[in-house]
């Protein structure tokens, strides 16, 4: 299974509670949902690559006037309760891996003998501004890759197209009962988009216990 690959968006505190700083609306009902592909995920051997912001004062996506699209008020704040990943979509053995640009040869390295999860932190709501992201995909190569998480219209968005762009070669799923959007009517339309640009849209059941997964076991051996 290892070129199969969970990716779970931004499952953070923050956005997942009610009180958390910047809660995705609805977002505490797809928790039991979140927790069974987590819990399918390290009962069957399959690697979850994880995005989480940790923010600091100052990063470009705060403000104290916030639009909503390119900017938000205070959240992931580094240390504080917030910025943690709920206890349902807690990692097994994750290596984290900062923003900024790391050898890529000494990473490729690191992430080769690295067994567990992977955990790529962010000061931008688009995951590909780590800038190691690409060396890691490259090293761990998945031929399909499930991702859920939060917002679907923000870092899900921006994971899924960046994904698509630089990852062509692989099959995208996107768990959609494992998803909420800041704005129900953008992420209609946004499944529309991704369904037609070739990403196959699931539901949890499919992949924890309608044999999904196996079947992709099956095509790419």
């Amino acid at each position: 299974m290892a070129r199969v690959i969970f990716w779970d968006v931004d499952t953070q505190y923050d956005f997942m509670k009610a009180d958390g700083k910047l809660y995705v609306p609805d977002a505490e009902q797809i928790i039991a949902n979140l927790r069974r592909l987590t819990d399918y995920a390290h009962g069957h051997g399959i690697r979850i690559v994880a995005s989480a912001d940790d923010h600091l004062p100052g990063h470009r996506e705060l403000s104290d006037q916030p639009d909503f699209k390119q900017t938000f008020p205070l959240h992931c704040m580094r240390g504080t309760p917030g910025q943690k990943k709920i206890p349902e979509t807690a990692l097994k053995d994750p290596i984290v891996i900062e923003p900024e640009r790391q050898d890529p040869k000494a990473l490729a390295e690191t992430v080769r003998a690295h067994p567990g999860d992977i955990l790529f932190h962010k000061h931008w709501f688009d995951v590909f501004t780590n800038e190691n992201v690409l060396t890691v995909l490259d090293v761990v190569d998945p031929a399909d890759i499930v991702l859920y998480g939060v917002a679907m219209d923000v870092c899900d968005r921006y994971a899924i197209e960046g994904l698509l762009k630089r990852r062509p070669q692989a099959r995208l799923f996107a768990v959609t009962d494992a998803m909420k959007a800041i704005d129900r009517d953008r992420a209609e339309h946004l499944l529309k988009e991704w369904g037609e640009e070739g990403v196959r849209l699931v539901r949890t059941s499919e992949v924890v216990s309608g044999g999904l997964v196996e079947e992709l076991v099956r095509a790419s051996a």
